[in-house]
C-alpha cells in the first residue's frame, strides 16, 4: 500500500514525503516540475536512506494516472500539485482554472476508478477571503480575491460535495498560512528561480547580497510595529500536520477543514530581525507605500486541529530563520 504525493517534488510536498516515510509509509511521488527541481526525489532519497517511485507526470493526463494507479497499490493522496502565483492568475485565470481545478477533476476520477477515496488537499488560508474576524475559524463563510484563492475554494467544494455524495470518501482540507523554514539537512528547502514573492526567501537573497535590501509594504498598520502581522509555521511542523491528517483521514469518513498553524502573529519586522539573528548580519530595508490588498493581520485559530489531529507546532521563529538561512547558505 501506498501514499501519492501530488507536487511531491515541491516545497511542501518535499517535507512532506520525507515526514511520511519516516514514519514507516510508502510514497510514490508525481511531480510535473513546473515548480520545482527534478534533484529534488534523489534528495529526499538522500534523507530516508529508502527507495520509492517517481513519475515525472502530469495530473492532467488521465491515461497516465490511470497507468501509474495500475501499476502502484495507491490507497490514499496527499494532493500538493497546483499553480500558485496569484499574480500569474489574475493574469491567466485561464491556465489556473484549466491546471487546478482540472487536474485535480481528473485525479478525483482516477481515485474514484480505482477505490481510492482518501485524501488530503493542500488547501490555504486564502479561502477565508477579506475578512476582519480574527483569528480565522474553521466553518466561516469562504471567498477569494483572485482565481488562484477561488480555485482552493471550488476545489473545497467538490471534495465536500464528493463526500456527501457517497460516505466511502475522506477528504481532509488543510487550510494553511505562512509556511517557511527547511529541513535540518539543508537538503531540500525554498529556493524559488529568479526574484521571491515570498518574504523569506527574499531576505535571504538581501542577506546574501543577491538583492539590495528588503522593501517593507507600510508601516502604518494597527499592529504593535505598523507592519503586517502574519502567522508563520515551520514546513517541518506543516509536514508533520499532513501526516496526522493523512492518519486521522483513514480513520473517518466525511470531510473536515483544519487549519494548520502556530496560532502566533509575527510582523514583517519581527521576521526580519529573526533572520538577522540566524545571518549574524543586519539586512537592510526600506518602508514603502501598502500594497492594494494587504490585510494588518492574519491569524489561525489552531483548536481544531489540536482536537481532531492531537497536532500543534513547536518550532519557533528563529527555528524557521535559521533552518533558512543553513539551507539557503548550502544551496548557493
Amino acid at each position: 500500500m501506498a501514499v501519492l504525493i501530488t507536487g511531491g517534488a515541491g516545497f511542501i510536498g518535499s517535507h512532506t514525503c520525507v515526514e511520511l516515510m519516516q514514519r514507516g509509509e510508502n510514497i510514490v511521488l508525481l511531480d510535473n516540475y513546473a515548480n520545482s527541481d527534478p534533484l529534488t526525489p534523489t534528495l529526499i532519497r538522500k534523507i530516508v536512506g529508502r527507495d520509492f517511485s517517481s513519475y515525472h507526470a502530469d495530473m492532467r493526463d488521465e491515461a497516465l494516472l490511470c497507468e501509474i494507479f495500475e501499476r502502484e497499490d495507491i490507497e490514499s493522496v496527499v494532493h500538493f500539485a497546483s499553480l500558485k502565483a496569484v499574480g500569474e492568475s489574475v493574469e491567466e485565470p485561464l491556465l489556473y482554472y484549466e491546471n487546478n481545478i482540472g487536474g485535480t477533476l481528473c485525479l478525483l476520477k482516477v481515485m474514484e476508478r480505482y477505490g481510492c477515496r482518501s485524501i488530503v488537499f493542500s488547501s490555504s488560508a486564502t479561502v477565508y477571503g477579506e475578512t476582519d474576524i480574527i483569528p480565522f475559524v474553521e466553518g466561516a463563510p469562504t471567498s477569494a480575491t483572485n482565481p488562484y484563492g477561488w480555485c482552493k475554494v471550488m476545489i473545497e467544494r467538490m471534495l465536500t460535495d464528493i463526500c456527501r455524495a457517497d460516505e466511502r470518501w475522506s477528504a481532509i482540507l488543510l487550510r494553511y498560512f505562512n509556511p517557511i523554514g527547511a529541513h535540518s539537512s539543508a537538503l531540500i528547502g525554498e529556493n524559488p528561480l529568479g526574484i521571491p514573492n515570498n518574504l523569506v526567501p527574499y531576505i535571504m537573497k538581501v542577506a546574501s547580497g543577491e538583492l539590495p535590501y528588503l522593501e517593507v509594504f507600510g508601516d502604518d498598520y494597527p499592529t504593535p510595529d505598523g507592519t503586517g502581522v502574519r502567522d508563520y509555521i515551520h514546513v517541518c511542523d506543516l509536514a508533520e500536520g499532513h501526516v496526522d491528517a493523512l492518519i486521522y483521514a483513514r480513520a473517518h469518513r466525511g470531510a473536515e477543514e483544519i487549519n494548520l498553524g502556530s496560532g502566533l502573529g509575527y510582523s514583517v519586522l519581527d521576521v526580519l530581525h529573526a533572520c538577522e539573528r540566524a545571518v549574524g548580519n543586519s539586512i537592510p530595508y526600506v518602508i514603502s507605500q501598502r500594497r492594494a490588498g494587504d490585510v494588518p493581520e492574519m491569524l489561525a485559530s489552531v483548536n481544531k486541529a489540536k482536537e481532531l489531529l492531537g497536532w500543534a507546532t513547536h518550532r519557533s521563529l528563529d527555528d524557521m530563520c535559521e533552518s533558512s538561512w543553513r539551507y539557503y547558505s548550502a544551496a548557493k
